[in-house]
Parts: structure tokens; sequence; C-alpha cells
């Protein structure tokens, strides 16, 4: 570590701690040219998610291209923001699981299943731009599939 003070790089570690609740180490440094003491701190570098675009193309995963998404579908609906903000941390902890690039088929199977736990009109039309609906015949088979694999609602 070089020193901040005269940029020797010749120190030792006189304390250790942990730090950030434990996400981080912090480290008392002294600089064996100068004696300066300097702290330091160590974390983890996060390793990012790829997404595998249809077209071949890598990107980084981003939380807020979901986020986008299904806000879209779940407008005008009774859906709570934080409900949202979890499902996207949902998808992406699903995405990290597999650390490994993943495709955006995989990223959009994730997120409309996740999205079918929320809001089922939400569900249809997220379906609908996710899977390109061409007509009433596709929604009408999605919402067919969609009452089949959904329990009865008990009205009472």
């Amino acid at each position: 570590m070089r020193c901040p003070f005269c940029a020797a790089d010749d120190d030792r570690v006189v304390d250790s701690r942990l730090a950030e609740d434990g996400v981080a180490i912090r480290r008392r440094r002294e600089c064996s040219a100068c004696s300066q003491r300097y702290t330091t701190f160590e974390r983890i570098e996060e390793i990012g998610v790829y997404v595998v675009k249809r077209s071949g193309e890598r990107q980084l995963f981003d939380r807020a291209k979901i986020l986008s998404g299904v806000r879209a579908a779940c407008k005008n609906r009774p859906v709570d923001e934080d409900a949202l903000e979890l499902l996207a941390i949902g998808v992406e902890e699903s995405m990290r699981l597999l650390s490994r690039d993943v495709s955006s088929e995989e990223v959009g199977l994730v997120t409309l299943e996740a999205l079918r736990q929320v809001d089922d009109v939400a569900y249809v039309r997220f379906a609908s731009v996710y899977k390109g609906f061409e007509g009433t015949d596709d929604f009408a088979r999605e919402i067919g599939m969609l009452v089949k694999t959904t329990a009865p609602k008990l009205h009472g």
C-alpha cells in the first residue's frame, strides 16, 4: 500500500477490524519510511452479472431496466412501489446465483414469473410485450394458462 504522506510503499498493519457490518475490513497502517499512520478499507469486489442479448451483445445487468418494465406493466394497478423494488432485487439475485452470463430470455422469464405473484393484470401486460402478442388469441391463451395455474380466489 502506498503511503498517502510520502508515497513509500513499505508499511505495516497496526490494527484490523470488521467495518460496515462485516462487509469491509478497516486497517490502520503505519508507514515504515515516515511513521505516519493512515486507514485503509478492504471490500469484496462484486462480480457483475452480464446479460447476453438476442443480438449476442453482452451488457451489465441493470436492475433499473427491470424496475422500468414492471412499473410500466403495473401502471394504474394497486401495486406498492416497495413490492416492485423487492421484485427487481429478487430477479437480480436469481441471476447472480446462476454465476454466469444469463440470456435476456432468462431474465424475462424470471421477471414474468415474479410479476405473476404480484399482480395478474400486470403479469398479462408484461407478457404481452415480452412474448410479443399479436392478437386477442394470444391474450386469451395466456389468461387461460394463468387461470389454470392460479388457485381460485374465494369470495366470501
